[in-house]
């Protein structure tokens, strides 16, 4: 087969992400509901700010806030995350960062599986946030033995998703056939079961040592659990929700509120109690009901520095020495108080962030640079003073761990936060994987150093203007 033939695994992934989002709209309508307020919340705020909509436009950003979601799974077994990841491969999509969250009292590590080229995330930017249950953080020995024989029964993966991914490793690719064929079969791992493969007795077990660890080992699959679309303002969806008979989470997850945005904020909407039946010993099925499916609203900021994020995380532990948010949100505005006075030391402008090195800049010609010729040696300082080269920020592509431990927990149950010894093991999260995961500072600079260069070499070819 020629390789011409071959589907692009953008491709692939934009038509797993939209089968992805419909399905998820049937199965939660709230969260079509949500996505047309983030939609309406979206072209206001561009309205509201030419400036903006222009950036986004001369960056070739525009288009793909209104395709940006993420997705969020829970994997039970090292065996389901290495054949995760080579069936997200198939799709262009690769684990980026390393997040231990028993730090936050929930047992797993993650990382994030998405496209990283400029092409192919402004082409389809999905990504899905992948967690590992850490059997190891068990304390019952017992259960923790009998929630393994219960994984290692599973298989959460159709024998065609399977053979497909094994096809495209071995050919390079998918016609659009296999394409299509994959699309549907990789779904089926993410769809939503109603009957759980474990006992009313084992599920409240399971249950009384972690909800999430319920949640995980309990089910045929790893439904999805929420998929995220990005807004362009955050405090507006939040403050809109209920107006559409939505419930938010009390606080907004990340930095605070500012002019010009950081990291990532997170917010979501109450998680859903579902009906789903449970299986005693006789074969008898027992209706019960299983919390886990929510939605949730990012809106995305600059990917900051190692400096600037040991800075964010400084000033965010500030804040929770003063105000710890409480789950049942009973403290939400003295939090909120706390979060923005305690931020006030990070620069809101970008000029201030780019000089004090805390985040990632893009940088490009303006008009007047492209008609210019100039000496290559001239400092960067100079090129942007001069009017020669302008920066945009990049925008952070991946995750917090206190944030995604906050939403865990809060569409958890009030009760779900438990204490962990905080235990990060990135070697063995990765040789669970397969694979290395991409250091996301490292590919940050990268890009930033690739856009700089860029901009000189452009400057030194450039034809002075007559």
């Amino acid at each position: 087969m020629k390789e011409n033939s071959f589907v692009s695994s953008d491709e692939i992934r934009a038509a797993f992400s939209a089968a992805m989002s419909a399905m998820y709209r049937t199965e939660v309508p709230a969260y079509g509901t949500l996505m047309e307020l983030v939609g309406q919340v979206n072209a206001e705020t561009l309205a509201a700010d030419p400036d903006l909509q222009a950036r986004l436009e001369d960056t070739d950003s525009l288009e793909r806030i209104s395709e940006e979601r993420h997705g969020a799974i829970r994997l039970g077994t090292p065996a389901e995350l290495s054949m995760m990841r080579r069936v997200f491969a198939v799709m262009g999509m690769h684990p980026v960062g390393y997040y231990d969250l028993s730090t936050a009292g929930v047992p797993v590590h993650s990382t994030a599986f998405r496209p990283v080229g400029d092409a192919s995330l402004k082409k389809n930017p999905f990504r899905v946030f992948t967690s590992l249950l850490r059997l190891d953080l068990i304390a019952d020995e017992t259960l923790r033995t009998e929630a393994e024989q219960i994984l290692s029964k599973r298989q959460i993966f159709t024998s065609g998703a399977v053979a497909l991914t094994e096809k495209a490793e071995r050919e390079g690719g998918l016609d659009k056939a296999d394409a299509e064929r994959f699309v549907a079969e990789a779904l089926e791992t993410f769809r939503w079961h109603d009957k759980a493969k474990v006992s009313p007795e084992m599920y409240q077990r399971l249950h009384d040592a972690h909800r999430l660890i319920a949640d995980v080992v309990s089910f045929k699959g790893p439904h999805i659990n929420h998929l995220t679309p990005r807004t362009l303002d955050i405090d507006a969806v939040q403050a809109r929700m209920p107006d559409h008979a939505i419930a938010p989470k009390a606080i907004v997850e990340g930095p605070p509120t500012r002019k010009c945005a950081i990291l990532l904020r997170q917010t979501s909407f109450k998680a859903l109690e579902e009906l789903v039946s449970f299986q005693a010993a006789d074969g008898s099925w027992h209706a019960g009901s299983h919390t886990a499916r929510f939605g949730e609203i990012e809106q995305r900021g600059i990917a900051l520095t190692p400096k600037g994020r040991a800075l964010y995380d400084e000033l965010l532990n500030a804040s929770r020495n003063i105000v710890r948010p409480a789950a049942d949100g009973s403290n939400a505005a003295a939090y909120e108080k706390a979060l923005a006075e305690a931020f006030v030391p990070f620069p809101d402008t970008w000029a201030g962030i780019r000089a004090e090195g805390l985040g990632y800049f893009a940088y490009s010609l303006t008009a007047k640079g492209r008609k210019t010729k100039v000496d290559a040696a001239k400092s960067l300082d100079s090129l942007i003073e001069g009017g020669l080269v302008q920066f945009d920020p990049i925008v952070y592509e991946d995750f917090l761990p206190v944030s995604a431990a906050g939403i865990f927990q809060s569409n958890l149950g009030d009760d779900a936060a438990q204490e962990f010894v905080a235990s990060p093991n990135q070697q063995r999260f990765e040789l669970d994987l397969g694979a290395k995961v991409l250091n996301e500072f490292e590919h940050y600079a990268g890009i930033e150093q690739a856009s700089i260069a860029d901009c000189v070499q452009m400057l030194s070819c450039a034809e002075a203007a007559e």
